[in-house]
C-alpha cells in the first residue's frame, strides 16, 4: 500500500483462541445515526458525525455505576506482556483496566479520556491498586490531538466514537507520539454484534488495511508485526452468547 507501512509476514492467528477484549459489553450506547440528528452538523472527513464527544460519553458514563470489567484488554495482554516496560500512553482509557494492567507491570503510564466520570473512577482503582504514582490521568478530547511526549507504546483499543472524533486524524497523530523503536497497538470492531444488523450499528467499522490507509504517511517504513481479524465471544442481552469481529495491528517503528 502506497505510503503505508511496510508489511512483514504477520503471525497467523486462530480466531477461536482469542480471548474477548476486556472493554466490551452488551448495552451499546445510543446514537446519532447521520448528521440529520446533530444540528448544523458537518461530517468529519472520515466519516465520523460531528457532536460534543466530551458530553455523549460523560452522559454515557452516568447511566451506569460501572461500564466495563476493569480487566484488561486480552489482546493487549497477549500482545505486551513480553515488552519490557517504559512509558505508555493509552487512548480512550474509560475506566482505566488496561492502564492499570501496564502500571501494574512497571509501565509509566499516561492515560487520557473524554469523560471526567470514568477518568475518576479509574483513579480510584488505581488507588485500590496501589500503582496511582504509575499512572497520569488527563481529561481531554482528542479531537484536539494527544498530550505531548514520546512513549514507547501507544494503545488506541476500541477508540470508536459516533460523534465528535476524527479517528483517522487522532491515529496520525498517535503515531506521532510513538517513540524510535517503540510499538503502535490498534484494536477496533470490524463488524456488529451477531446479532445486530450490521447496517444499524452506531459507527464506522473498520478492517486492518482500513486503518492502515488512515494511518497512511505516517507509518510509512514501519513494520507490521499484527495484522488480525478475529471473532470475539460476548454476551446477548438475553443472557445467550454471541460474537463480534475485531480487528487488530500493532507496528513498531523503526529505531
Amino acid at each position: 500500500m502506497g505510503g503505508s507501512a511496510q508489511a512483514k509476514e504477520p503471525r497467523a492467528r486462530d480466531p477461536g483462541r482469542l480471548p474477548a477484549p476486556g472493554r466490551q459489553t452488551d448495552d451499546e450506547p445510543v446514537a446519532p445515526r447521520t448528521t440529520d440528528d446533530v444540528p448544523n452538523a458537518v461530517p468529519h472527513a472520515d466519516g465520523t458525525e460531528p457532536g460534543r464527544c466530551g458530553e455523549f460519553w460523560e452522559r454515557r458514563y452516568r447511566q451506569t455505576d460501572r461500564m466495563w470489567t476493569g480487566a484488561p484488554n486480552g489482546l493487549l495482554v497477549r500482545e505486551i506482556e513480553s515488552l519490557p516496560p517504559t512509558t505508555a500512553l493509552d487512548l480512550g482509557c474509560g475506566e482505566g483496566g488496561d492502564a492499570l494492567w501496564l502500571a501494574g507491570r512497571g509501565w509509566r503510564v499516561t492515560a487520557v479520556d473524554v469523560a471526567p466520570t470514568a477518568l475518576a473512577r479509574a483513579a480510584q482503582a488505581a488507588r485500590a491498586a496501589g500503582v496511582a504514582d504509575r499512572v497520569t490521568w488527563l481529561c481531554q478530547d482528542l479531537a484536539d490531538g494527544p498530550p505531548p511526549g514520546s512513549f514507547g507504546l501507544v494503545t488506541a483499543l476500541f477508540l470508536h466514537s459516533p460523534v465528535g472524533m476524527p479517528r483517522g486524524e487522532v491515529l496520525r497523530a498517535a503515531a506521532a507520539r510513538v517513540a524510535p523503536g517503540g510499538t503502535l497497538l490498534v484494536v477496533g470492531h470490524s463488524g456488529a454484534p451477531s446479532w445486530q444488523p450490521r447496517e444499524t450499528w452506531y459507527t464506522r467499522l473498520t478492517t486492518p488495511d482500513d486503518v492502515l490507509a488512515e494511518l497512511g504517511g505516517a507509518v510509512a517504513g514501519w513494520s507490521v508485526d499484527l495484522r488480525d481479524v478475529y471473532e470475539a465471544p460476548m454476551s446477548r442481552p438475553n443472557g445467550q452468547v454471541g460474537f463480534r469481529v475485531e480487528n487488530a495491528l500493532r507496528l513498531a517503528r523503526p529505531v
